[in-house]
């Protein structure tokens, strides 16, 4: 089993600890712990290991599921690499740019065909879908709405992509976990039918990512398989991350009013400095963009490298994406932040106009 480095973690763990201004963080502004009781008891394992039974009810309900039809994990990164551990066989098609897990996980235990969203608005070709898959795909992998480019794609879009799973036998996995910082979430994949599969966490939309409390909804059998590897990860979700993420659950609505009105607030900041520089993006549903690299620059590689190492502030170049000439923004840090990191980058391509 061989899997490719995670070139994303890999530029991050290069520059990140250094740069006063990450930039490129993929989630809204991380909540403070004085919101929460943060006293769990006992920090034994969760037990049962697949999550507590009260709260799997909780969240299976909103997917129309059964509570063991939820299993609870350490973030969604973990929910997804037991699911395409379970579930992979010879062969899975993901919908590209995403996150590079989302292929990289599957092509590690199978063969994956990649499909491309179209730019500049990044559209879906459903019959570019459907030629991809074979009798022996295990799954098709969507994440929406998307990382890196923002794109939400609509109801008729992914009901449509679970109609071409299911009469494939192919399970749909959509990685939702920016799902909520939309203003009018679409019902989540694992709500569509038998071969629906949804995984979150509590990380992008509640602003949690401390917790690295996630879980995968889905087919009783997928999830059972799924809790077989997680045996083999870390056994049980996190005590402390289950108990505060129950609280976030139960503050949803205050939490995610304030997180969609600081999402938009930002979005149209980054909106404005986008269209004063030339630059070019399709406008993102949650809190990542994917814009064109300015002029003068080989590649967002390049640009990122030149602007952290000038001004210290980190961005995210396309190419980990697998789209050189783009690089992904991130403007769910706090507003000061944001202002003192577009300032910078604003001087930034002065220097270099």
């Amino acid at each position: 089993m061989h899997i490719e480095p995670f070139e994303l973690e890999r530029f991050f763990d290069r520059f990140e600890h250094d740069a006063d201004i990450m930039l490129a963080e993929s989630g809204i502004e991380p909540r403070d712990t004085a919101e929460f009781d943060t006293d769990p008891g006992e920090l034994g394992y969760v037990i049962p290991t697949g999550g507590d039974p009260a709260f799997r009810e909780t969240v299976a309900a909103r997917y129309d599921r059964a509570p063991d039809e939820v299993l609870f994990t350490c973030g969604a990164q973990e929910a997804n690499f037991v699911t395409f551990a379970a579930l992979m066989g010879e062969h899975a098609v993901t919908v590209t740019p995403t996150y590079q897990s989302l292929h990289a996980v599957p092509d590690a235990f199978g063969e994956v065909t990649t499909v491309d969203l179209d730019p500049p608005e990044w559209e879906l070709d459903l019959d570019a879908v459907q030629e991809a898959l074979r009798p022996e795909t295990a799954v098709l992998v969507l994440n929406n709405p998307n990382n890196p480019t923002g794109r939400y794609l609509p109801r008729e879009t992914v009901e449509a992509l679970y109609d071409i799973a299911a009469d494939n036998g192919t399970y749909l996995l959509c990685d939702e976990v920016y799902r909520l910082l939309a203003e009018d979430p679409l019902p989540p994949v694992a709500s569509l039918g038998e071969f629906g599969i949804s995984t979150s966490s509590v990380t992008k939309s509640h602003g949690l990512a401390g917790c690295r409390f996630g879980w995968v909804a889905g087919p009783r059998e997928v999830v059972e398989a799924a809790a077989n590897w997680k045996d083999y990860t870390t056994i049980s979700p996190s005590t402390f991350g289950q108990h505060v993420a129950r609280q976030a659950l139960d503050r949803e609505a205050e939490l995610l009013a304030e997180n969609r009105a600081q999402a938009a607030d930002h979005r149209e900041r980054v909106g404005e400095f986008i269209a004063d520089h030339g630059l070019d993006w399709h406008e993102p549903t949650g809190v990542n963009g994917f814009p064109t690299v300015p002029d003068g620059f080989a590649s967002g590689r390049s640009f990122c490298e030149a602007f952290v190492r000038e001004e210290s502030v980190v961005l995210a170049p396309g190419d980990a994406f697998g789209v050189p000439d783009r690089f992904r923004i991130g403007f769910g840090l706090a507003t000061e932040e944001l202002t003192e990191g577009l300032d910078r980058l604003d001087a930034f391509l002065a220097r270099h106009g």
